[in-house]
């Protein structure tokens, strides 16, 4: 059956903890396994990329696989054909498509249109890619995550929305700083989702206190790619209040 990975919530606990299994057995064993033998994975990129397209291309070349890399001007969806054409003619071409876009609803129309996995390389909404791996990083160093206070200081963006719901689900105990204003949009959604799996995501004002007695301290720049307009902004409007100020 196909399955795509658009959100996080594409996958239950038990997928992503048996995702992170299998990812530390891949590590351990490099060109062992060879999932990807004889297929082609394109990489569809609205925005340019260091990490994320290095890695999803040597990810791909170690599984054994293909990749083909079509930059923001090779495609330009939307405006040479539709979001909907570009899947179901790639769908024809290629076995996976990972989808770096400026929209979340581009990566959805590209999920619903494609009759081959569709993977989030990263939305306006939504970095699950980079959430599990950021995961799989800790789970390597600290072992159980459901035992874990992480703090994440930095921009509600969306890694921040990725990592929270992750969180939600494997039992984490994660506090946000970020200035009023700021808060990441599916933090609903991953209290909704944190209740069940005995997680509890929570929000501060105060950096100082989201990492007091943290085992894991995750910062982000707090003026995020594509957003360089509202920098000076951020600095002068938006800063994060002192705690002991509040004394």
């Amino acid at each position: 059956m196909r399955k795509d990975f658009v959100s996080v919530l594409d996958l239950t606990t038990d997928e992503i903890l048996g995702v992170f299994n299998l990812a530390r057995s891949l590590k351990s064993n490099p060109l062992k396994d060879r999932p990807l033998e004889g297929r082609t994975v394109v990489l569809l990129f609205e925005k340019p990329s260091l990490r994320t397209r290095v890695t999803f291309e040597t990810g791909a070349y170690m599984l054994g696989g293909n990749s083909i890399y079509l930059a923001p001007q090779d495609i330009q969806l939307g405006k040479r054909e539709s979001v909907g054409d570009a899947g179901r003619n790639l769908s024809r071409w290629v076995d996976v498509i990972v989808a770096r876009t400026f929209l979340h609803r581009t990566v959805m129309e590209l999920a619903e249109t494609a009759s081959v996995p569709v993977i989030n390389g990263l939305s306006d909404l939504e970095h699950p890619c980079q959430a599990m791996a950021d995961f799989l990083t800790v789970l390597e160093h600290k072992q159980d995550l459901s035992s874990l206070k992480i703090a994440w200081v930095g921009d509600g963006n969306n890694v921040c929305n990725s990592f929270i719901l992750c969180g939600a689900l494997v039992g984490a105990h994660i506090v946000c700083a970020l200035p009023e204003g700021y808060e990441p949009q599916l933090f609903p959604r991953a209290q909704e989702l944190a209740r069940p799996n005995g997680s509890r995501i929570e929000l501060t004002r105060y950096p100082e206190e989201a990492v007091r007695d943290a085992d894991v301290i995750y910062t982000d720049v707090w003026t995020s790619m594509g957003e360089e307009e509202e920098r000076r902004e951020r600095k002068t409007e938006k800063s994060f209040p002192s705690l002991s100020a509040q004394r």
